[in-house]
C-alpha cells in the first residue's frame, strides 16, 4: 500500500525552473527568483570554498568533474525511485550508475526511515517566497510528530552531523516559504542521507535549533541579494 495517496494538501502552484550561467532561477508569474542552491552556493563560507578547491587539485579537474556529474545523476535516479515508493509506484534503471542508486534507495526504505512518515503533504513540489527565492523540497509532511521538511541525500563517504549544516539551512529555506505561502507552522527538517557501501544517515534538526537554521538562511539570502544590488 502506498504511503501516499497522490492528492497534494494544498494547491501547489506549478513554476517553471530554468537553469542559466548564472545558476538555477524559477519563473513565478513572469518572476524570475533565485534557487535556494544557487544562493547556498554564492554564500558559502571561504573556509568551504578552499576545500572544495582544494578537492578538485587533488582529483584534477576532469575527474572532479565527473565525480560531481555522475553524484548529481545518481542522486537524480534515487530520488525518483524513492519518491515511487512514496506513491506506490516501481522505478528501475539498469544503467550502472541506476543499479548502484537502487540500493541507496532501497537501503533507506528497508532500514525503516519511512516509518516515522505518518502523512505526506506532498512530493517534489515548488516552493518560494514571494520576491526573495524558489526551490522544491523532496517531501513536505508530518515525521515523528512533527510538521517537517524532509529531503533525500546521497554521499561517496560518511558525514558527520557537523559537517551538513547547509542541508539544515536548505530545508529551513524550504519550511519558511511554505509556512509563508500555505500557513503552516513547519519546523523540522529531516536528512535521510544514503551512503555508498550500505550505511544510512538520519538527521533531525527542530525546534529551537531547527529555527536557527532559518536565522542563518535569511542572513544568507539578504547577504545574497545585496551583493547581487551592489554587482547590478
Amino acid at each position: 500500500m502506498p504511503i501516499w495517496n497522490g492528492k497534494p494538501k494544498f494547491n501547489y502552484q506549478e513554476i517553471k525552473r530554468v537553469d542559466g550561467p548564472g545558476g538555477r532561477v524559477y519563473d513565478i508569474n513572469g518572476e524570475r527568483l533565485p534557487s535556494v542552491t544557487t544562493i547556498l552556493g554564492a554564500t558559502r563560507s571561504e573556509e568551504s570554498k578552499a576545500k572544495l578547491a582544494a578537492w578538485r587539485q587533488r582529483e584534477g579537474e576532469k575527474k572532479a568533474d565527473q565525480i560531481r556529474d555522475d553524484a548529481a545523476a545518481r542522486g537524480t535516479i534515487m530520488h525518483r525511485i524513492l519518491e515511487g515508493y512514496i506513491k506506490g509506484e516501481g522505478h528501475m534503471d539498469l544503467t550502472d550508475l541506476g543499479q548502484e542508486a537502487g540500493t541507496m534507495a532501497q537501503n533507506i526504505i528497508d532500514k525503516g526511515h519511512f516509518s516515522p512518515l505518518e502523512e505526506v503533504w506532498g512530493l517534489e513540489m515548488p516552493l518560494w517566497y514571494p520576491d526573495l527565492y524558489a526551490g522544491a523540497s523532496d517531501v513536505v509532511g508530518i515525521y515523528e510528530g512533527r510538521e517537517s521538511i524532509i529531503d533525500f541525500k546521497q554521499s561517496n563517504k560518511y558525514k558527520k552531523r557537523e559537517w551538513i549544516d547547509d542541508y539544515f539551512v536548505q530545508t529551513a529555506a524550504y519550511a519558511l516559504a511554505h509556512n509563508y505561502v500555505y500557513g503552516t507552522k513547519i519546523n523540522s527538517g529531516v536528512i535521510l542521507i544514503s551512503v555508498k557501501g550500505g550505511d544510512v544517515l538520519r538527521y533531525v534538526a527542530h525546534g529551537d535549533e531547527f529555527r536557527q537554521f532559518m536565522y542563518r538562511w535569511l542572513e544568507r539570502v539578504g547577504r545574497y541579494h545585496r551583493e547581487k544590488a551592489q554587482g547590478a
